[in-house]
């Protein structure tokens, strides 16, 4: 057993056990040793599935031994966000609302994963229901931020980012519904896949806004984050071999800009000025209709969300952390007549968006405009909580509300992140690219 297997990526995790210097059932044991034993353990595992893990582990080491691995990541372990299906192991979403719901069966992507012979370590904290950028969580636990143990980690899927981040898993898996993949990644210095709406199942993953939630990796490499995206679909992975950036063509959407902060600011020119270097061209623009559609952010998720959750909240709304309760409850004010306009709308952009950056290979901005903020004052400060809150998110939510794939990247300074965004199930695409500026960017 060896420590140098907990800051190992997923394929490099595999290609040790394909060679037989790697015992999955050691690898299982020396992840969730190291669980148990890490200080904020109980910061970033809601609960561990051991029994589980340590028969996967014992099946895969019989596979590898006898030379029937299932593919790549037979073996490997994974953690995964409290709002997919666990059968038998309670999934509660990051809220006491949801305390004690076990479910019968695994979510299918959980299904896809330990078809593909990964091992399930546990389930990870999260902001509650999903519905924060930050991670913060009073209700269940607030995971630490790798660089910053004062501040959150960012959200919803804080405790999925914390685990690769503190070296308790290999890769979480999260949703993204506004942000909730790509905020801790960044935050985290990971890396981290928002697929398009559709791609991957949410059959068995805990609702908030149906229309927006997506599933994706949080890992270390784009190599990772390829060949999770095929192993959460039981598909192939993209093709990385050769990625290149001379001649691509990345739009830089000055949209993203606005409230910008210094660090995230100088992370992102920091790492656009040595893609550019690598070989990229590079073009800016600022486009209307990105504003104009972040602006009914609120309509088009609130009023989803409260329309989803308004029994259990109404019923029993002491239970919720308010600030939460009061982003759920502000759906209210929404009319149905609101809701279908601001769709409608909503359809006409994301076709005149894609019709405007047609001629680049993706666009480009700083993944998150802030820096992970300060636990304590969060706890303090309504107006501080809503203000950062929404500004965490305004970026990533332009890649939701358009309908598009995306990728945040480190850029090497900590807790930054530069996000490419492609086109709608164009996440092959986008995974070469992102595979062609690591490599320039590390």
């Amino acid at each position: 057993m060896s420590n140098a297997w907990l800051n190992m990526s997923m394929a490099d995790l595999g290609r040790g056990i394909a060679k037989g210097q790697i015992d999955p059932v050691d690898l299982a044991r020396t992840y969730l040793d190291a669980i148990k034993a890490h200080p904020f353990g109980d910061r970033i595992y809601a609960r561990l599935t051991e029994d589980r893990a340590m028969s996967e582990a014992r099946a895969a080491s019989e596979r590898a031994q006898s030379g029937h691995r299932l593919g790549p990541l037979d073996g490997v372990p994974i953690s995964w966000k409290d709002l997919f299906d666990t059968a038998g192991t309670a999934t509660e979403s990051g809220s006491a609302l949801l305390k004690d719901r076990v479910p019968n069966e695994d979510a299918e992507v959980l299904r896809n994963a330990t078809a593909a012979g990964m091992i399930c370590l546990g389930k990870t904290h999260m902001s509650e229901l999903a519905f924060s950028g930050l991670g913060l969580n009073p209700v269940t636990a607030t995971s630490p931020c790798v660089n910053d143990h004062d501040a959150v980690s960012g959200g919803s899927s804080s405790g999925a980012a914390t685990s690769v981040a503190f070296g308790l898993a290999p890769c979480g898996i999260g949703s993204d519904t506004g942000g909730s993949v790509r905020i801790p990644s960044a935050w985290n210095d990971l890396v981290g896949l928002k697929t398009t709406s559709g791609r991957v199942s949410l059959k068995g993953v805990v609702p908030l806004v149906a229309s927006f939630d997506t599933v994706g990796p949080l890992c270390r490499t784009v190599e990772d984050a390829a060949l999770m995206l095929a192993t959460l679909e039981g598909g192939t992975p993209a093709d990385l071999r050769g990625a290149s950036l001379k001649g691509t063509r990345l739009l830089v959407l000055e949209n993203g800009f606005e409230g910008c902060r210094d660090e995230p600011l100088a992370g992102f020119d920091s790492a656009l000025g040595r893609l550019m270097d690598g070989g990229a061209l590079v073009e800016r623009l600022h486009l209307p209709i990105v504003d104009e559609a972040l602006a009914m952010s609120g309509v088009l998720f609130t009023t989803e969300a409260y329309a989803m959750w308004r029994e259990e909240i109404e019923a029993q709304p002491d239970l919720m952390f308010a600030e939460i309760r009061e982003r759920f409850m502000a759906g209210a004010s929404f009319s149905g007549a609101d809701f279908v306009a601001a769709w409608q709308r909503l359809d006409d952009i994301r076709t005149e968006f894609l019709s405007e950056v047609a001629g680049y290979d993706a666009v480009v901005l700083p993944t998150s405009a802030i820096m992970p903020p300060n636990v304590a004052r969060l706890m303090s400060d309504h107006d501080y909580y809503v203000e950062e809150n929404l500004w965490a998110l305004r970026n990533t939510r332009i890649g939701n509300l358009l309908g598009l794939c995306g990728l945040s990247l480190p850029t090497g300074l900590p807790s930054t992140g530069i996000m490419l965004l492609g086109a709608p199930m164009g996440e092959e695409r986008l995974l070469r690219l992102g595979a062609a500026c690591e490599a320039v960017l590390s």
